[in-house]
């Protein structure tokens, strides 16, 4: 990994400074569309995120992907902040959320293709703004804090169709592509459901960036027979794995998920696995959530040990795949 780089809110990094990364959490999310439709998408105090940081390094955690994009919630005054606090590396997005999450006058609706690239390859080489928080307006006040990953989302549908909002995602995603083709940045998507991840990868990849620039998230949102080949099929394909659906049992048990891990290990992916939590404000303790971002440190861990992952292989997916996935020689 020569020259190449990870990209914190405090500056670049060497791939082999990071250390343990949970890599698809949320830090802060401001109060607007998304927390009037899912309350527990608010998290706007930082001390209390400050708190779940120390507590997060005090058992080993060293770094975490905040996956909060631009003009949705995004807090990166209070990413620097808190990294600087906490002393934990963030890498903070640029990009978009689901379109759920914007008013109809918001920006991303607006800006044409090539606006939107420009748009995300500013906050990655020239810093993130940190005015206009949900939009709709277009920010124009930049911190000194800069991007590292771009997050993409869309609703699961296929976004070739020609439908107005396909459209949109569209648009969003071949300029999500673009940008990471300018900048050599990776991208993370958002799967709704762990859906709709062919089509995304068809898309950005037409744009130049490589499978191994991509990690596609949620992807173990479902686990049942029905999806096991979709699953598969996906990881054949050479993205990263984020699987973040740990200790929410109102998808699935801890105890499948584990089950899923080393299904996909058996099948010879180990070096593509990511884990997270997916964070809100009901899984953070800080914030009086039920679980904390020490929970796979502490609890799912041991659970793996029992399913045959050892801790080689829970290095693999802390350490060593973070610090290749989240890395890039930047072109920008």
């Amino acid at each position: 990994m020569e020259n190449k780089i990870i990209r914190t809110v405090k500056g670049h990094i060497s791939p082999d400074d990071l250390g343990y990364c949970q890599c698809h959490e949320h830090l802060f999310i401001a109060r607007g569309l998304s927390s009037e439709k899912v309350p527990s998408l608010v998290m706007e105090d930082l001390d209390k995120t400050v708190d779940e940081l120390v507590m997060y390094h005090g058992k080993g955690g060293r770094a975490v992907v905040d996956a909060q994009p631009v003009g949705c919630g995004r807090m990166a005054k209070e990413l620097l902040a808190a990294s600087s606090r906490s002393n934990v590396h963030i890498i903070a997005s640029t990009g978009f959320h689901k379109l759920d999450f914007y008013n109809k006058n918001h920006y991303i609706y607006e800006l044409n293709r090539e606006q939107l690239t420009q748009f995300f390859v500013d906050e990655l080489v020239s810093g993130m703004f940190i005015d206009c928080v949900n939009g709709p307006q277009v920010p124009t006040t930049r911190g000194t804090a800069k991007a590292g990953i771009i997050k993409t989302a869309s609703d699961g549908r296929n976004i070739f169709l020609k439908e107005d909002t396909l459209l949109v995602y569209n648009k969003l995603f071949m300029a999500a592509g673009a940008a990471a083709h300018e900048t050599g940045a990776p991208v993370m998507t958002h799967l709704e459901m762990g859906k709709g991840a062919e089509c995304l990868l068809e898309v950005l990849t037409s744009q130049g960036v490589l499978p191994d620039k991509i990690i596609l998230c949620h992807l173990d949102r479902v686990i049942n027979d029905e999806m096991r080949d979709y699953q598969l099929k996906v990881a054949n394909s050479g993205v990263y794995l984020q699987l973040d659906t740990i200790g929410r049992l109102k998808y699935h048990s801890d105890e499948a998920e584990a089950e899923f891990i080393a299904l996909l290990c058996e099948k010879g992916y180990e070096n593509k696995i990511l884990i997270g939590l997916d964070t809100t404000n009901e899984r953070l303790k800080s914030y009086g959530g039920s679980i904390g971002l020490d929970y796979i440190i502490d609890n799912f861990r041991n659970l793996l040990r029992k399913y045959g992952i050892g801790d080689d292989l829970f290095q693999k997916f802390t350490v060593s795949n973070p610090s290749k996935a989240l890395s890039f020689l930047p072109i920008k």
